[in-house]
């Protein structure tokens, strides 16, 4: 099993911790994403150390707006290690508004062209922006996983493009019936399944920090939503991570 999306470096504890942890409950790969490029030099430094982690390397939405914009020739020298298999996460959040938005598209369309560039995948953040980020995209023809999907305004997107849809714990929760819809919906080779520790952790958990470890909680609701059996979306959903990212 694989948590597709696991800020390791953000988590409570060491990230030696919850690998271990995760691989006790049956994880034995994660995706671990940077944000920022201090954040992702610790999420390359992780992957590098410890077997079954890759790392995704970007500068959040949430940065756009401060020295991270430019710094992006340092995250490009990060891919170098063959241990960074997509550029990520970044996109466009007007939810939170915390970088100014025409910062945000520059900063997002700068990362299009460099995971363009480097063959990489992109991993996309998107909140309150769902026509500017399927409008961004557009000229993109690389793969897309769309990160925490919580936004199913944009699931007709996806679904005529072939992005990946990576589903987070929230929508484990009694009252995401549309995420679980959405669910559904994505064909099962677009499929993923990600934790996005320390937050949003699934039901089950909930209110505790979020881990590695508690992605089998989300694939045992995707299971249930698409009338599947665990263990099998389990196996499809690696597959599909390993095709998505070009893992080994």
């Amino acid at each position: 099993m694989i948590d597709t999306h696991a800020h390791l470096d953000a988590c409570g504890e060491p990230a030696e911790t919850l690998v271990a942890r995760a691989r006790s409950a049956g994880v034995d790969r994660i995706v671990a994403v940077g944000s920022g490029l201090d954040s992702c030099r610790a999420a390359l430094a992780i992957a590098e150390r410890e077997e079954g982690v890759f790392a995704a390397l970007g500068v959040h939405p949430h940065q756009s707006g401060g020295e991270e914009v430019g710094r992006l020739d340092e995250l490009r020298e990060l891919f170098a290690s063959d241990r960074a298999v997509a550029v990520g996460e970044t996109g466009l959040d007007f939810f939170r508004d915390y970088a100014p938005r025409e910062d945000q598209l520059r900063v997002f369309e700068a990362q299009l062209e460099l995971a363009a560039d480097l063959k990489r995948p992109v991993v996309v953040h998107t909140r309150a922006a769902a026509e500017e980020t399927a409008h961004a995209l557009g000229a993109f023809g690389g793969t897309v996983v769309l990160h925490c999907f919580s936004t199913p305004e944009l699931l007709p997107v996806a679904l005529e493009r072939g992005y990946y849809v990576s589903f987070a714990g929230n929508v484990t929760y009694p009252k995401a019936e549309d995420l679980r819809g959405a669910a559904r919906r994505v064909p099962a080779d677009r499929i993923l399944a990600e934790t996005d520790s320390p937050y949003l952790a699934p039901q089950p958990v909930r209110g505790r920090q979020n881990e590695p470890a508690h992605v089998v909680h989300t694939v045992i609701a995707l299971a249930a939503a698409r009338g599947e059996d665990p263990g099998d979306l389990a196996a499809r959903i690696d597959a599909n991570a390993i095709a998505a990212f070009g893992l080994p």
